[in-house]
């Protein structure tokens, strides 16, 4: 198969101890459809000989049936391992492939061209070092070219080769290979890439793949092959200041207890002080204990357990910082957001965000413009949508350790969950922490919760009416008040319409604003059960999402969600105000149940079904099941 050195028949060992002692580059192809990065790939490994004697024989028989090179070889097989993507003749997923020349090891990944797969590829230059962007030398520079060139130079990727592939489409043409160098020049100065090499190729011939070829006499600069392997990448994590994620707790008996974790940057020492952040403990460093044994020095890239001198309290996510250089502590960011998912980023809207190990609560509170990024230019933006890229604040439920990204891939970088599906829905880089982050504290006040609601002889709750308009949330809710109040309960009433006419007169009917709406309602609620009432809630709500939201305000047992369960059909037999006749004519938009969605609960604690139960009965049964639960 590969390149095979003579070591391996006369000292195995030796072969096996100089390849571990190579260096190692990760990179990336990317580019726009049909450039051919999969080609390239597939080139660089059938010239490198890391093919094995089965995997050609199946190339061969693959390229004849599926290729597209007319029955000659198709290098692009080798990546394109997914039926859609030899169907469609495109890469979909991002394809890793290791190989291996005498001077180097490298991990490449094929990331997508198409834009729907724009977050495909942010995975695969996460940890890249160098970025191979391929133009096609007959079309040059396109949109995609542009849009993952900037997502390169976001991530942090500061090599860049410019393969300008196909050149023999174009008779290995200098005028346009040097038109095309000056287009991407022009803008990739503008988004911060400056280190720039150009090669002009054809990957399907093996042009300048491995080494320089005739076909291009006015071209001095190195072959693709040459470049991989002597590029130097400057180990800037090593000379960072020290950051370590803990991952785990490691307390295998009642004499040992360490903080296990992979180093993201810096070093450290036995003895050296350090800080546990976002707590802002200290201690020093006792032992660093790996399964080979102690080490006196420990470097970013290795997985260590750090032993203290000190019994600290310290939990996974947390990060172990250098006592003379710590990391940030903030819970509000600037920050650059890709989206990746089909739904929208909404504002308000509450995700998970997961950065290194640590996983918290975090909402988007105000999008200040999204990227065009053809042009660069700055465009306002209420959301974001699928493969966007927009500047946005950040708020966090808690305080957390960071740097920005631009220091620190590992403590500035973090990416954004749906709480619901648990499906990543955007990667985020950490510019800086917003002041109010540092200037706005929590004020401790002497009387609690518990003194209200003991002063007023109950528990107090959320009671969260959802369903369609015209279900009867507020005609049940307004008698379930009555029948509390007639039994000397503390309550209040806060009604979808009559909210609307003061606190949330500004906002529409969009899904940005019903996001928003109810994350208003949400936390005026949280401050009425702070306060020991009752409170009844009856809105829409039609989201799942921001019903999670409002119960995780409060604490356990405290949040009741009331499903007044009513078909559309009878709800717009109803029709009470007359909207659904109105929505139904097209004089409403947005409209839940007609042209926007509702989202019914999955396990309410308490079911109205209206269409059995009347009024009286509905709130009679809420009532008994507030007495069942201790509430009342």
């Amino acid at each position: 198969m590969a390149h095979v050195s003579d070591l391996i028949a006369t000292d195995i060992e030796e072969y096996l101890s100089a390849h571990e002692r190579k260096s190692l580059l990760r990179f990336i192809t990317c580019g726009s459809v049909d450039d051919g990065k999969s080609t390239l790939i597939g080139r660089l490994l059938y010239d490198s000989k890391m093919i094995f004697e089965d995997q050609m024989t199946a190339l061969e028989s693959d390229s004849k049936k599926v290729g597209t090179q007319g029955g000659e070889i198709d290098f692009a097989l080798l990546v394109d391992g997914l039926a859609a993507e030899r169907e469609q003749g495109i890469t979909i997923d991002v394809a890793y492939r290791f190989f291996s020349t005498e001077k180097r090891k490298f991990i490449v990944a094929d990331t997508p061209g198409h834009e729907q797969y724009t977050r495909n590829m942010i995975t695969g230059a996460s940890t890249a070092d160098v970025a191979v962007i391929l133009i096609d030398a007959r079309k040059g520079v396109l949109t995609q070219t542009r849009r993952h060139s900037y997502l390169v130079s976001l991530i942090g990727i500061r090599k860049v080769v410019l393969a300008i592939n196909k050149m023999d489409l174009v008779n290995y043409d200098q005028g346009t290979f040097a038109h095309i160098l000056g287009d991407y020049v022009d803008f990739a100065a503008r988004i911060g890439l400056t280190d720039i090499t150009a090669i002009p190729l054809s990957a399907l011939k093996g042009v300048n793949m491995v080494e320089r070829a005739a076909e291009t006499p006015w071209y001095n600069g190195p072959s693709l092959m040459e470049y991989l392997e002597t590029v130097e990448t400057a180990d800037a994590k090593r000379h960072s200041p020290f950051r370590m994620p803990v991952q785990w707790v490691n307390r295998p008996n009642l004499d040992f207890r360490g903080f296990s974790g992979q180093i993201a940057s810096g070093e450290i020492r036995p003895g050296d002080a350090i800080r546990v952040q976002p707590s802002g403990r200290t201690s020093t460093v006792a032992r660093i204990v790996t399964q080979d044994g102690d080490l006196k020095l420990a470097v970013a890239g290795q997985s260590v357990t750090l032993s203290l001198a000190d019994e600290i309290d310290i939990s996974r996510g947390d990060v172990i910082s250098r006592n003379d250089a710590p990391a940030g502590i903030a819970d509000q960011f600037e920050a650059t957001l890709v989206w990746m998912a089909d739904a929208p980023m909404l504002p308000g809207r509450p995700y998970l965000m997961k950065i290194g190990s640590k996983l918290v609560s975090a909402s988007i509170t105000e999008p200040k413009y999204k990227v065009h990024v053809n042009t660069l230019e700055h465009l306002a933006a209420k959301k974001l949508e699928l493969n966007e890229i927009g500047i946005v604040n950040v708020a966090l439920d808690q305080q957390i350790a960071f740097d920005p990204y631009e220091e620190n891939a590992t403590t500035g970088g973090f990416i954004l969950i749906d709480r619901i599906s648990n499906a990543t829905v955007g990667a985020g880089m950490i510019h800086f922490a917003l002041r109010r982050s540092e200037n706005v504290h929590w004020q401790a006040v002497d009387v609690a919760k518990a003194q209200r609601a003991a002063s007023k002889g109950q528990k107090p709750a959320i009671l969260w009416f959802t369903g369609l308009s015209g279900a009867g949330k507020s005609t049940i809710a307004n008698l379930v008040e009555k029948k509390l109040h007639a039994m000397g309960r503390h309550t209040y009433l806060l009604d979808g319409d009559n909210v609307r006419h003061g606190l949330n007169k500004d906002l529409g009917f969009t899904d940005t604003d019903r996001v928003e709406n109810i994350r208003r309602v949400a936390e005026v609620s949280k401050l009425m059960v702070d306060a020991g009432l009752i409170v009844m809630v009856s809105f829409i709500s039609p989201f799942r999402s921001e019903r999670r939201m409002a119960r995780e305000l409060v604490e356990a047992g405290e949040f009741l969600e009331v499903f007044v369960d009513t078909p559309l059909a009878v709800a717009e037999q109803r029709d009470v105000k007359g909207l659904y006749k109105k929505a139904r004519k097209g004089e409403i938009k947005n409209f839940t149940g007609i042209d926007s969605p509702y989202e019914p609960p999955e396990n309410p604690e308490i079911r109205i079904d209206t269409t059995t139960q009347s009024v009286e009965q509905a709130a009679d049964a809420i009532v008994k099941n507030l007495a069942e639960k201790g509430l009342i």
